[in-house]
């Protein structure tokens, strides 16, 4: 990797689905009788998305995409952001495109015709468990094209997330943006996303991270397992530990683990009341620690911002925070 010849004058620049999530409560029954993936998330096609908005009750539409939810907690802390995602020329299109702006993050990639906006449903359970079942539409068309190399390099970290891997278009573009922030000295965040995300492209995860692409990896414990193949928790983080600069491990409810240059620092999640919605709950625990991260503090710091941001987002619905995230993380950041 080169070393950077001039400093950042963005945080963290990420390329991702550009999804509006519509998000309705339901019965555990529903869950099963419409065959869907509990707490998990799967790929649907148009028809599927049709059939299955008509079966959710009422429901809200907030716009969400993994690394567009994670720039919207990096930038509600102060951190300078932009964005790089496809949407359509539509009304959901619309929607995000104001959303993500309207919270402070850059995003100029032209909307395309065609293909729909990408939406999420998501079935939020009465234990406060989402299932989703996302339809990537336009956000698959990502061409390699629409990349500003120049803010790419201009960033600390570019963060890609797994989900954008499994369509050939955009994972060639973030390819193409992995040179370009290696070009110019940048670190690189990835999370792989989900398990059957890791299933299908697996070798290429590893293939990174054994290339020394990848300095800062976030993974919940199922995906640590899906990446190194068994589901050893200390013999898998002894596994990938020396592999990349910074290893991040989230374990839901029993907290998150850290280890950088032979340093290791676990803390438990944050006290909350109830849990209304788990949605975004990873994507802002990244959003915490990458603001850390970046402004230089220690792991444990690093983590206790990753906790209290994804412990804002879980006692409400959808994926992006609501509370004051700079207030919250006052104390942390001092």
């Amino acid at each position: 990797m080169a070393q950077p010849t001039v400093p950042p004058t963005l945080d963290v620049i990420a390329i991702g689905n550009a999804i509006i999530d519509v998000i309705a409560n339901c019965p555990d029954s529903l869950i099963d009788e419409l065959g869907l993936s509990r707490g998990g998330m799967m790929l649907i096609d148009a028809d599927q998305a049709t059939s299955l908005y008509e079966a959710m009750g009422p429901a809200r539409e907030i716009s969400g995409g993994s690394a567009a939810n994670t720039l919207a907690g990096l930038a509600a802390l102060g951190a300078k952001c932009a964005f790089i995602g496809q949407v359509a020329d539509d009304q959901l299109g619309e929607v995000f495109t104001h959303d993500i702006r309207a919270g402070g993050i850059d995003f100029d990639v032209p909307a395309r015709t065609g293909v729909p906006t990408a939406r999420c449903l998501i079935f939020v359970t009465p234990d406060g468990q989402r299932t989703m079942n996302t339809f990537l539409g336009a956000s698959q068309h990502l061409p390699a094209e629409a990349l500003d190399e120049s803010a790419i390099a201009s960033a600390a970290v570019l963060y890609l997330e797994g989900y954008l891997w499994d369509p050939e278009e955009p994972r060639a573009a973030m390819r193409k943006a992995i040179e370009a922030a290696r070009a110019a000295g940048r670190k690189i965040a990835f999370t792989p996303s989900e398990c059957f995300v890791i299933d299908r492209h697996g070798a290429d995860f590893r293939d990174l991270i054994d290339n020394g692409m990848i300095d800062v990896l976030f993974c919940n414990e199922h995906e640590m397992a899906a990446l190194i193949g068994h589901d050893d928790f200390e013999k898998g983080v002894a596994e990938l530990a020396p592999k990349i600069p910074v290893l991040v491990v989230t374990r839901g409810s029993a907290g998150a683990v850290a280890l950088s240059e032979g340093q290791r620092v676990e803390i438990g999640a944050e006290p909350i009341d109830r849990v209304v919605d788990t949605t975004g709950a990873g994507d802002l625990f990244a959003a915490g620690f990458l603001f850390g991260h970046v402004r230089g503090m220690s792991l444990e710091q690093c983590l206790k911002m990753g906790a209290i941001c994804a412990c804002e987002v879980i006692s409400h619905y959808g994926a992006r925070p609501e509370a004051d995230l700079k207030a919250l993380t006052a104390e942390v950041v001092g």
